[in-house]
């Protein structure tokens, strides 16, 4: 299965809000030079976050973006499942499945690939984010989340 791209900037936005230092925020612009993506892009993935209540956004001088529940609480195939439209590997494992395929109902690839996808969040939903964004030092440093400024992180050039 291949996430969407939009799926996977929110991962890398929740990993690097989870590695913030405790009180600190980043902007989405920052985040968005840091991990070279278009910040238009980025806008839409953290606001679609703060819809699903993972994060939160405070406008101003001070303002920027912080994880709104604690990371230990974010599991991360929850994330991936609201955030991912279509988890239909191949057209057998869709609503229409009498119309999708000759050999529905006959194949043995339909069980094989539902088994697998039960597998591939079964995995995930083991992990929490703060799981995933275990090593905070060496994420703090690859961010470059040292040079604090007020509330607010600037991440510089990478």
């Amino acid at each position: 299965m291949r996430l969407t791209a939009h799926t996977d900037y929110a991962l890398r936005v929740l990993i690097a809000l989870a590695a913030l230092p405790d009180g600190q925020r980043v902007t989405i612009h920052d985040l968005a030079r840091r991990h070279r993506v278009s910040s238009n892009h980025l806008m839409k993935v953290v606001q679609r976050l703060v819809r699903m209540g993972l994060v939160k956004a405070a406008r101003g001088r001070s303002g920027g973006l912080s994880l709104a529940v604690p990371a230990e609480e974010v599991r991360m195939g929850q994330v991936v499942r609201a955030l991912e439209t279509d988890t239909q590997l191949v057209a057998c494992l869709g609503d229409d499945t009498a119309a999708s395929c000759v050999f529905t109902g006959i194949c043995g690839l339909t069980g094989a690939l539902r088994g697998a996808l039960a597998a591939f969040f079964a995995e995930l939903d083991r992990l929490t984010l703060a799981d995933v964004a275990a090593p905070q030092a060496r994420l703090q440093e690859r961010l470059g989340f040292g040079a604090v400024r007020e509330r607010t992180l600037d991440l510089g050039q990478p």
